[in-house]
């Protein structure tokens, strides 16, 4: 249900930031807590109601949603939808630039259609803003932005500005998902632990002169990690999504080079799998930071998505742990009985719930980052005996896959 004017004066839930990963949860909660009145705070104007429209570019910037996120998205009732323009990954290849072995993750070996699948951005959010307009216990406030949230008596105070008018908003439980430099835990005094990669990822789109077979490749160097995820729908698809990390004091010399120049120095540091890169769409770039939140709970108040913490992109798990999150709060608030939803406690049990994912899946893609962005001998030789277990010891190989996947830890119910 959307709502072009601010008129609720109260609502059980608010979630301030309608991302994919706000989106994602108000979509679930609708789903697990069909008596309770959701509303969602964007600064973004929403896509007309009904089906989306797809609109493709090569430029697109896309998401690797596991298996285990299909699962999740598939039980809210938007997978059907996404899956129209998604790309499956057939199998994963880990290497290690210039040193002995690798690892090859099969959807055969899992037993699964696909490992995951690619799916670009755009498209995920417009198939979520879609989903959440049908739903009729969601309200939308859109384009909104929050000027002030603040917490009162059995809830949050939140101050809307829409339209040139400023409205007050009261609610048991706020939740904030709006991105890693989020200003609103930083209004709260919400302190964050940040370990700089001293990184930077160049983000763009490359075609190349062979199929990609459905493969997603994850590359170390001695430089940083690189990744390609497959696009084009199918197998033949000849384009990847290129996430190819850098020490940030060259970052600017990549960026700033010629298409040829770029594609003759990735060709360098990633070799002839894909045959040869023949284009490159526009380049972008972020530094890379580990940041993760002190506190994700207090009264009231829940941190969600890169609010909460926000990873390295190469192992692709920000997004899926994200999900399993918001799974796992649903999961808890729909426990609540009498209690009110911003309850302490209630709150507590549900970061007790996903604290062993989040250190498992925050840890995996730290130690990846680190162990694999030098070329220091020593780690080197544990790289190379690592690749060798991964293929002689059917367990770590299972765990890394399970890991990929989103299911390492316990499955996560709605």
């Amino acid at each position: 249900m959307t709502d072009s004017n601010i008129h609720t004066n109260h609502t059980d839930i608010t979630i301030i930031g309608g991302g994919m990963v706000g989106a994602a949860l108000a979509a679930m909660l609708a789903k697990s807590l069909t008596d309770r009145q959701i509303t969602l705070i964007e600064a973004f104007p929403l896509p007309k109601a009904g089906k989306p429209l797809f609109q493709p570019s090569f430029d697109d910037r896309s998401t690797a949603i596991a298996s285990g996120s299909v699962d999740l998205l598939e039980h809210i009732g938007v997978w059907k939808t996404l899956a129209e323009h998604a790309t499956p990954i057939r199998q994963v290849h880990v290497s290690d630039r210039g040193h002995f072995g690798g690892s090859l993750i099969t959807s055969e070996e899992v037993n699964l259609d696909a490992v995951g699948y690619v799916v670009p951005n755009a498209w995920i959010g417009r198939a979520l803003l879609a989903h959440l307009q049908e739903q009729t216990n969601i309200t939308l406030l859109t384009p909104a932005k929050v000027e002030k949230l603040q917490l009162i008596p059995n809830g949050a105070e939140i101050s809307v500005s829409k339209d040139g008018e400023t409205s007050t908003l009261t609610t048991e439980l706020a939740v904030i998902a709006d991105g890693a430099d989020s200003p609103l835990r930083k209004g709260l005094g919400i302190d964050t632990q940040v370990d700089d990669y001293k990184q930077t990822a160049i983000i763009a789109n490359v075609r190349f002169d062979k199929p990609h077979q459905g493969t997603a490749y994850e590359r170390f160097t001695d430089e940083g990690p690189m990744a390609l995820l497959p696009l084009g729908l199918n197998d033949h698809g000849q384009e990847s999504a290129l996430v190819w990390t850098q020490p940030s004091h060259q970052a600017d010399e990549i960026l700033n080079m010629s298409d040829d120049a770029f594609l003759k120095q990735l060709q360098e540091r990633f070799g002839h799998r894909l045959g040869n890169f023949v284009q490159v769409g526009r380049r972008d770039s972020y530094p890379l930071q580990l940041i993760h939140a002190c506190e994700q709970v207090r009264t009231s108040i829940a941190i969600m998505g890169n609010a909460a913490h926000f990873l390295h992109p190469v192992a692709g798990q920000g997004f899926n742990l994200a999900l399993r999150d918001c799974a796992s709060l649903c999961s808890v608030l729909k426990q609540a009985g009498d209690k009110s939803l911003g309850s302490l406690a209630l709150l507590q049990d549900y970061i007790k719930s996903q604290t062993g994912d989040q250190q498992a899946t925050i840890g995996f893609s730290h130690v990846l980052t680190k162990l694999f962005s030098t070329d220091s001998l020593p780690s080197a030789a544990v790289r190379a005996l690592g690749f060798l277990g991964l293929e002689l010891v059917a367990p770590a190989k299972h765990l890394l896959a399970q890991q990929t996947m989103g299911k390492a830890t316990r499955g996560v119910k709605l």
